[in-house]
């Protein structure tokens, strides 16, 4: 059958999603960058994991700006998609991550993309909440982990917020992201024991799960730098969470490979960095074995999202009406 092609041509149909492909790679950055400090090492990597990060977040960047001049209806339309809208602040997020990887190299410019995807994700947030208050159209079928993304992005802010000197900006955040993590677990955790399934192809974002509790426990340890009861809490339930999933493994891997696959990326780098600064911590080697076999898996991870993604591009299995 011959192809037709789409009237508007395959940048109408860009993702937002695509974002979280910077997430992955900046997870994957920083997990390394901590190893190397843990480990004492220098192994020459930080700055082609860090360039690879930042051209991939400035060509989607520009691709999606493209898209909103070209195509604003298409954004609109994802604006007011029940599950799209949390992805917007993937890119709030991406400029959180990237300054945070960038702190490891002290450059100058961090404050500025600090501040700048501090107050994007401030305002991102407002508008999600702002939707999900004063909805017409949500039901108890639309809510999956990728709710729980803006509430992530919250938490990130202190991780480079405080060495930048920010600590009272730096609990407001936390504390937005805290709240609404408890609020957003219980509802998902409601929708998947007595509401339908979530669809097949969203599966991959229960890795979601995992970031809250571990991105809050790095958090955390910025802001109080002690390993009290609650960071403990913090750590041990992520953890949980992603035994919880990797216990899954054999219903994950009969997937088909889609944009959301890249959901297993960073949960499984902000775990993994959890890990290596419990292991700082506590001086406990049990937890330096954890983070190093977590960086082992994280790594072929995104190698592996790296290449299915490329194939899917070439392919053009991205970026079509109906994905």
């Amino acid at each position: 059958m011959e192809h037709t092609p789409t009237p508007h041509g395959r940048l109408a149909f860009f993702p937002i999603s695509f974002f979280s492909v910077v997430m992955g790679l900046s997870g994957l950055t920083i997990a390394w960058e901590k190893a190397q400090h843990v480990f004492q090492l220098d192994l020459g990597i930080t700055p082609w994991l860090v360039g690879l990060t930042v051209g991939v977040f400035s060509l989607m960047l520009v691709i999606y700006l493209s898209k909103l001049w070209r195509h604003p209806q298409s954004v609109a339309q994802e604006l007011a998609h029940p599950v799209k809208l949390s992805f917007f602040p993937t890119i709030s997020i991406s400029l959180l991550l990237i300054a945070t990887a960038l702190q490891g190299m002290n450059v100058s410019f961090v404050l500025p993309i600090w501040a700048t995807g501090a107050l994007l994700h401030l305002l991102f947030t407002l508008y999600v909440v702002n939707k999900w208050m004063h909805h017409e159209h949500f039901q108890i079928q639309h809510i999956n982990p990728a709710w729980f993304i803006p509430a992530v992005g919250n938490v990130l802010v202190p991780v480079a917020g405080v060495p930048l000197g920010f600590v009272d900006v730096s609990w407001f955040f936390f504390s937005i992201g805290m709240f609404f993590w408890l609020i957003l677990m219980t509802l998902v955790f409601n929708r998947m024991i007595f509401h339908q399934a979530i669809d097949a192809f969203l599966l991959p974002t229960l890795f979601i799960l995992i970031a809250p509790p571990a991105v809050g426990f790095i958090a955390y340890m910025r802001l109080e730098n002690e390993l009290d009861a609650f960071a403990r809490v913090l750590y041990f339930f992520g953890l949980f969470l992603t035994l919880l999933l990797l216990s899954q493994f054999g219903r994950f891997a009969k997937l088909k490979f889609g944009l959301p696959w890249w959901a297993y990326s960073f949960p499984t780098a902000a775990i993994t960095i959890a890990s290596f600064v419990m292991y700082e911590k506590s001086q406990v080697v049990a937890y330096q074995w954890i983070a190093t076999g977590l960086l082992a898996l994280l790594t072929v991870l995104v190698v592996l999202l790296i290449t299915l993604t490329s194939r899917a591009v070439l392919n053009k299995a991205i970026c079509k009406p109906g994905h």
